[in-house]
């Protein structure tokens, strides 16, 4: 149970006064029952027995010595019962107060500033809890759902940059290793062939075929036919002239 409680020693919290309170507490504890924050009060003079103050999830209880510290009193109030809870800071620690539903107020002074923040701070969370607990659920259900978007979201990334990987990968096995030469290829336009019913170059007069000898000649100078092709051409119609 000591080594429990060791946490609750962070806000300089009287070592004694825990280790009493922690040895008592194992049997106050209810079923689900967890503690929040111990605070112990610290006077300007020696405080050989000082009161605490445990918060839990269930309840604030106020733990006075008695006896010399041979015995403690215990006064719990559950947090449906808790009305507001208020901390005051004064020059030499501060004063936690909270009020009760049946308008009781209690009080303790002489907690240490860090410390009355801390149980205040608890206190309002608590309370928030009991007076709006559609809220505070609505609230732990949207972190909840904002933190499982996050990881939705970081899966589809994951994803996306998995797919756009392969898809790079399988490119780059489709695609050959050094870049492809390309050798231009252009076919020799065919002069316009004789259509059905067109003379003949035998029944041709020497102008006309003068003149197809010259058209064929322009087509040779724009690099329409080859040069072998001309010859070939020339060499037909010449034997009609």
């Amino acid at each position: 149970m000591k080594e429990q409680f060791k946490k609750f020693l962070n806000e300089e919290q009287d070592p004694k006064a825990i280790e009493k309170i922690t040895s008592k507490l194992h049997d106050l504890l209810m079923k689900g029952e967890e503690i929040g924050y111990i605070a112990v009060q610290k006077k300007p003079a020696i405080t050989v027995f000082p009161d605490s103050i445990v918060l839990t999830n269930k309840r604030i209880i106020i733990c006075q010595p008695k006896n010399l510290g041979l015995s403690m009193d215990f006064t719990d109030y559950t947090w449906d019962n808790v009305a507001g809870a208020f901390v005051k800071e004064n020059i030499l620690g501060s004063e936690f107060s909270f009020n009760t539903n049946t308008d009781l107020s209690i009080s303790i002074d002489y907690i240490p500033k860090i410390q009355a923040r801390k149980i205040y701070t608890y206190a309002k969370e608590q309370l928030d809890l009991i007076k709006n607990p559609i809220v505070a659920e609505t609230q732990i259900v949207e972190t909840a759902q904002v933190i499982e978007e996050e990881d939705d979201l970081e899966d589809e990334v994951e994803e996306v940059e998995e797919v756009e990987t392969e898809e790079v990968t399988n490119y780059a096995e489709i695609m050959p290793a050094t870049t492809p030469s390309y050798t231009e290829t252009y076919e020799p336009i065919q002069p316009a062939q004789p259509a059905t019913g067109d003379r003949k170059l035998s029944d041709l007069s020497k102008e006309e075929l003068f003149d197809k000898l010259q058209n064929y000649k322009k087509l040779l100078d724009n690099g329409l036919i080859m040069q072998g092709e001309y010859d070939a051409y020339k060499k037909e119609i010449l034997s009609y002239m």
